[in-house]
């Protein structure tokens, strides 16, 4: 029965988007949203299984605003599994064993790809590397003016979807890892799925490019190659690109899906938890997170929570500049400890009085409730008011910086 009910939640999510799309509920679509969020809090403590085998479909339908039932299904995980503590000081990602067992996802997006021959087409570049097929598949991404005002978008989103899930999937076969190195972080420069992705990154406008950053963070979810894979791909976006807006955008996706209520994915926290603290990504030293004072405190109160500790952006600019990093060198989640900044884990001790000075405040606490890892206990369902606060973002931020 599990084929039926996910057409009949599909539809369900067919027919709320629109309204959460624009964040315009009336009493009855409201109270509609509420059984929704409660249905999916069952589904995800009683049957998680379900939620992990469909969630690339539901996510195809879910809009940008949607945050937290995005959140909601992306954090399922099978209850024979126990999820490592994303929070453990030298935790080795890639070592885990889950880490190398494939997710199920049972969505035929291959199908997908055969409108407009996009999936010929990305065949056809794995064959010849011949850049403007590339162009060709970015210009299939995007929708005709009619569809793209219906639908408030310029993209095809579930298109978008299945050319990154089959460009991660598949094509990384033909780009083997290089020897003495593991499998899922085997990020070659040469490697033909990442030219595409970054072709992506740098040639799409601010609504493609937040969109195609969303799909990756899709697969962000509990230990798996896709989890894994996407992560790394993730970080080498940032620690690649030259350009800071692409970084900017990459923080935006991942900070949005964590100062919601919890639950949050587990992939999700392990990727922000190494962006912050791996020296390598210089990730405190960005224009963008000292652009305003405000930003800088909340950025230093997730990293607060995620790491019990502050970190201080003067010494790791200097540390850094100390340590040089190789161009196109990417580390995945969670590997050597040689990689990791040196944080201690104990709470800030609060810096002793300097005469006719007032001693410096502690970094508040965030107030974002983190995922509990250790048990499976059904979060709490999110008040109705927060609609346009959990999932407080306008449909027009898709397409902001």
């Amino acid at each position: 029965g599990w084929l039926m009910f996910q057409r009949l939640l599909v539809q369900l999510l067919y027919f709320l988007e629109p309204y959460l799309r624009r964040v315009q509920l009336n009493d009855s679509t409201r109270l509609l949203y509420k059984g929704t969020i409660r249905m999916l809090l069952v589904l995800l403590h009683d049957f998680p299984e379900f939620l992990c085998d469909y969630h690339f479909s539901f996510c195809d339908i879910i809009p940008v605003p949607c945050v937290q039932i995005r959140n909601l299904i992306l954090s399922a995980f099978p209850r024979n599994m126990k999820l490592p503590d994303p929070f453990l000081p030298n935790l080795k990602v890639d070592l885990l064993p889950e880490i190398k067992v494939a997710p199920r996802i049972l969505a035929n997006y291959t199908t997908t790809l055969l409108q407009q021959n996009l999936k010929a087409d990305v065949d056809n570049y794995m064959r010849s590397r011949d850049k403007r097929m590339l162009e060709q598949i970015l210009g299939k991404l995007r929708l005709p003016k009619s569809e793209a005002l219906q639908l408030g978008s310029k993209y095809n989103v579930p298109l978008l979807n299945a050319l990154l899930l089959y460009v991660g999937v598949h094509l990384p076969q033909h780009g083997k890892a290089l020897p003495g190195r593991s499998a899922g972080n085997g990020l070659q420069q040469n490697n033909p799925s990442l030219e595409i992705f970054m072709h992506i990154a740098h040639h799409l406008d601010y609504e493609g490019r937040y969109l195609f950053l969303s799909a990756i963070a899709n697969h962000l979810r509990y230990p798996n190659t896709h989890t894994h894979y996407f992560s790394c791909v993730l970080l080498y976006l940032f620690a690649d690109t030259s350009d800071e807006v692409v970084r900017e955008q990459i923080t935006r996706v991942l900070l949005e899906r964590l100062i919601v209520h919890r639950p949050h994915p587990w992939g999700l926290l392990i990727t922000f938890i190494e962006l912050i603290k791996n020296r390598r990504y210089e990730f405190w030293n960005h224009s963008f997170v000292k652009c305003a004072p405000e930003v800088e405190k909340l950025f230093q109160s997730v990293a607060y929570t995620c790491l019990g500790t502050t970190i201080d952006r003067h010494a790791e600019g200097e540390a850094g500049s100390q340590t040089p990093v190789a161009a196109g060198a990417v580390s995945s989640p969670g590997g050597s400890p040689s990689g990791r900044a040196t944080l201690s884990t104990q709470p800030p001790q609060p810096p002793a009085k300097a005469q006719g000075t007032p001693a410096a405040k502690q970094p508040p606490t965030a107030k974002m409730p983190m995922m509990s890892l250790q048990g499976r206990v059904a979060p709490k369902a999110v008040p109705l008011g927060t609609v346009s606060g959990s999932e407080g973002h306008s449909a027009g931020e898709a397409s902001e910086a």
